[in-house]
């Protein structure tokens, strides 16, 4: 539990979480690093990936594994390994050993591979009958990558499959998918996503202290976010709770006041987020919905 508690700061939501989720990334941690972190972090992480490959190669694998659990942290393996799999035709295997290990949690993933938009879905449809899956959308490759409606269009077909949670690809750089190459958050991408799903079923990879900030000011602290590294958790849970000056402002001006843009901090600050983003996003849903009827 933390120690100091004589401030008001935003309210957050508690696990399991299902909004405000930190997905952080073990890429090669020794099980006393970990143990010491989460002795730090560990109330504010929810989901832990043992990024690419790192798994299949880590020694003390089941130990690293008993030590998130522990602490209410649910791991799994980064996607990278379900491609390999699915590149060797090892699928059942990989299946089989997520079983033996108790693994809940699968990544689903097309990140490196090309394939077939319907093969990505029969994979999350088999992979919901036994896991609760991640299905990321985007790739690693910034010359290859998707157009505004196949963002939108794949990312509720993976949903409408069986995944839990869409993934919004940025890679461990933060320089691909819903980034340009500097950085800069992609908004029209991001704009048309939660136009098509609720941000609460998105969950952005954010690798970055400046993408953390941009979708926090945009969805408040219950933004999923994720890759994180392990170390910077407790980093971004001050930008959740306005703890660091990159939204002190935002969270703890004066209340009842705007911001320049017009949005309300008390109603961020509250966690619901701001009225008028959801407004709009509820708006684009909509018109969406609409569309994909018509379209039938």
């Amino acid at each position: 539990m933390t120690m100091l508690d004589f401030l008001d700061t935003p309210s957050r939501t508690t696990k399991p979480r299902d909004a405000g989720i930190t997905h952080a990334l073990d890429a090669g941690k020794g099980p006393q690093e970990v143990r010491d972190q989460l002795d730090v972090c560990g109330e504010f992480v929810d989901i832990v990936k043992l990024g690419w490959g790192t798994g299949y190669v880590s020694n003390r694998l089941e130990e690293k594994l008993a030590l998130y659990r522990r602490r209410d942290i649910t791991p799994c393996f980064g996607g990278t390994l379900f491609e390999v799999a699915v590149m060797q035709d090892r699928f059942e295997p990989f299946r089989e050993k997520l079983l033996d290990l108790d693994i809940d949690l699968v990544e689903v993933s097309t990140g490196v591979i090309s394939l077939d938009h319907d093969e990505k879905c029969e994979y999350i449809e088999r992979l919901a009958e036994d896991f609760t899956v991640l299905s990321e959308v985007g790739r690693k490759d910034g010359d290859d990558n998707l157009d505004l409606d196949a963002w939108g269009d794949r990312a509720v077909r993976e949903r409408e499959a069986g995944a839990w949670k869409i993934v919004a690809e940025g890679r461990a750089s933060g320089s691909t998918g819903v980034y340009g190459t500097d950085g800069d958050v992609r908004d029209d991408v991001v704009e048309r996503l939660t136009g098509d799903l609720d941000p609460e079923e998105i969950v952005f990879e954010t690798p970055q202290r400046s993408q953390q900030v941009w979708f926090i000011e945009q969805l408040g602290p219950s933004a999923n976010l994720g890759n994180i590294e392990l170390d910077d958790a407790i980093g971004l849970e001050t930008l959740r709770q306005g703890l660091r000056g990159d939204t002190a402002e935002l969270f703890h001006g004066t209340e009842g006041s705007p911001t320049e843009d017009g949005r309300c901090l008390d109603d961020i600050a509250d966690g619901s987020g701001c009225t008028e983003i959801w407004e709009h996003l509820s708006e684009q849903r909509q018109s969406s919905d609409e569309q994909r009827v018509e379209s039938e």
